[in-house]
């Protein structure tokens, strides 16, 4: 993609963000746009990290660990996001990798990010990922057992940020971007990871404080 053309697209998301936040009368530097680079190659994210972008966010930590370390050589100030499902047995190069997690939503993976944490000295900040949509095929915790997993998330000293949640396709997003904010609110957390390329506009009028948008910014993958 060329500078240009990546310039143009962040601008137009930067834009549409801005325009969400008036519309909720929030200030618009509180949402932070997460430009999701799984499955492109460093060459496609070279012109949005050109263009001024600085944060991204990964799906995959053997993805991740195979372009950023030397993207991030050439460039500073570059945070970066696990966004997609981690499983125990990563938690160690995730908590090595990433600048903050999304995607905590099982006590088993509290634990091995609490020891991981631990042993690195480092304790990037983490989301707690809500099975909003109560969706069989989808990643997160289930509602009902949102507590108790705070609660493990805590007790081992985990940074929890807030809250993340991916809901259901094809139906309108609002109600659940609600929910995940009041669930939120219920449990004294300020961080809202919620919205994507389709209806991150609709995530920032409901309290979004980080939009997670792949499409908008690199076109569609192959």
């Amino acid at each position: 993609m060329p500078i240009d053309d990546a310039s143009q697209r962040l601008a137009e998301v930067q834009t549409a963000i801005r325009r969400a936040a008036k519309i909720a009368g929030r200030n618009a530097e509180s949402v932070t746009l997460i430009a999701v680079s799984k499955m492109h190659d460093a060459e496609a994210i070279r012109p949005l990290i050109a263009a001024g972008q600085r944060v991204f966010g990964e799906n995959r930590v053997q993805e991740a660990a195979a372009k950023w370390p030397e993207l991030r050589e050439t460039t500073s100030g570059i945070a970066l996001h696990l966004v997609g499902q981690l499983q125990s047995n990563k938690a160690e190069e995730a908590v090595a990798l990433f600048d903050a997690i999304h995607s905590v939503d099982r006590p088993s993976l509290v634990t091995a990010l609490a020891q991981a944490m631990d042993k690195a000295g480092k304790r990037p900040p983490c989301f707690i990922q809500v099975n909003i949509g109560d969706e069989p095929q989808k990643g997160g915790c289930a509602v009902e057992a949102l507590s108790g997993l705070l609660a493990e998330a805590r007790a081992a000293d985990l940074p929890v940020a807030g809250m993340m949640c991916v809901p259901p396709a094809d139906i309108e997003p609002a109600p659940y971007f609600a929910l995940l904010a009041k669930l939120a609110r219920d449990h004294g957390l300020a961080g809202l990871s919620m919205g994507m390329s389709g209806d991150y506009e609709t995530a920032v009028t409901i309290g979004a404080t980080h939009v997670r948008v792949g499409t908008a910014l690199f076109g569609t993958r192959a």
